[in-house]
């Protein structure tokens, strides 16, 4: 098996155990006396030290790729272990409210501050293993094993929680880091050469990576600001009760995972469309879709606005990771790569805020929001590609 399918197996199932727990945070929360805050915040400090911490990471693996990613996994296994444990005692009524959230908190905090090492040193270790010629296909690869392990693992998360309680899954996931750290030790070959030396730091403000950067965080931003909001439209924009509404927005995001999977594991790899191509035709897929869902009376043409969201993104993303992955040197990937990972989390802890916000001034405001970021990208593509020289 080539080093790219390892690492396509090992980001997988890193991204597997992190999402088996989207469908069972709120009610455990709620099972163990927390308010929608604070376990909103779990998500929130997740995010921050991802952000805080990928560069950081990124400029580790410049010395060697495969111990990060172990440190980085095992890291990860250790914090679900607490989670678990922690949550196992308040469950039990071993440790108060008040402090039972806070050790919580720590506990996701340390996660997030080891799992912001898997995915820049993933992106290294492509650029390390493919050619320029092939660098965005590898990237699309990796795209595709995030959102396929975002598709199965809630569904995987909610059957766990079903048999077996809901910190069943909390565990499992533990399990599977750990799992995944023995097949990394054992099977992944390390892919930066003995010897090499890493580059000098990389600033975020360089005229090479700001521009995309700013992209990545701008698709960042609006893909998580779409994705906070869409089960409150569609109950709004369809009248439907809570059980329908979460079976239709179900059934819609399956369309919308599977058709980012399809474009970015198949498509993008298939064809060998460079960056430059990506990006001019995912950011116009993505507005089409934003548009779609403003104006969307009916089921099927909401669905239709999220497949066509998910098509843009499922473009645009790889367009953007292989684009800075090409700005700089081959001393550079590792620095590169944390930048990108940390824009990215910021746009994950700025979705939320600014989508739900949106949402109370009005319920197309998220939507109207990602399509002009997207448009004003769009706009500033030609001049982008030469900032960064591509």
């Amino acid at each position: 098996m080539s080093p790219l399918a390892l690492l396509f197996l090992t980001l997988f199932n890193s991204v597997l155990g992190l999402s088996i727990l989207f469908p069972i945070l709120g009610p455990l929360g709620r099972a163990l006396g927390l308010t929608e805050v604070q376990v909103g915040l779990f998500s929130t400090g997740y995010a921050l030290m991802q952000f805080l911490l990928s560069p950081y990471w990124g400029r580790r693996s410049e010395r060697g790729r495969k111990p990060v990613l172990l440190v980085g996994i095992l890291g990860f296994a250790a914090s679900f272990l607490l989670f678990g444990v922690f949550a196992l005692l308040g469950e039990r009524g071993l440790v108060p409210p008040g402090l039972l959230f806070f050790l919580l908190l720590l506990a996701r905090l340390l996660g997030g501050a080891f799992s912001s090492a898997t995915l820049p040193t993933a992106q290294a270790y492509v650029a390390d293993v493919t050619g320029r010629e092939n660098r965005t296909a590898g990237m699309a690869l990796l795209g595709a094993a995030f959102g396929l392990a975002v598709i199965l693992g809630p569904a995987l998360g909610a059957g766990l929680a079903a048999l077996f309680g809901l910190l069943a899954p909390v565990f499992f996931s533990a399990g599977i880091a750990l799992l995944n750290a023995l097949f990394v030790y054992l099977v992944l070959p390390e892919s930066r050469p003995r010897g090499q030396k890493a580059g000098a730091r990389l600033s975020p403000f360089d005229p090479r990576v700001f521009p995309l950067l700013l992209l990545g965080l701008a698709l960042n931003l609006s893909s998580v600001a779409l994705e906070q909001t869409i089960a409150f439209y569609f109950q709004d924009r369809l009248l439907l009760g809570g059980v329908e509404t979460a079976q239709k927005v179900g059934l819609a995001l399956v369309f919308y995972g599977v058709v980012a999977v399809f474009v970015q594991g198949v498509l993008v790899r298939k064809t060998g469309w460079p960056p430059r191509v990506l990006l001019s035709l995912g950011l116009p897929l993505g507005i089409l879709g934003f548009v779609l869902l403003v104006y969307a009376k009916t089921f099927w043409a909401l669905a239709l606005g999220l497949a066509l969201q998910g098509a843009g993104q499922g473009l645009a993303l790889p367009g953007v990771t292989a684009a800075l992955s090409l700005a700089v040197g081959e001393g550079e990937q590792g620095l590169v790569a944390g930048l990108n990972s940390s824009a990215q989390a910021l746009g994950r802890m700025l979705g939320p805020i600014v989508g739900t916000g949106l949402y109370r001034l009005a319920p197309e405001g998220p939507y109207v929001l990602g399509a002009s970021l997207l448009l004003l990208a769009l706009l500033f593509l030609p001049a982008l590609f030469r900032r960064a020289r591509l």
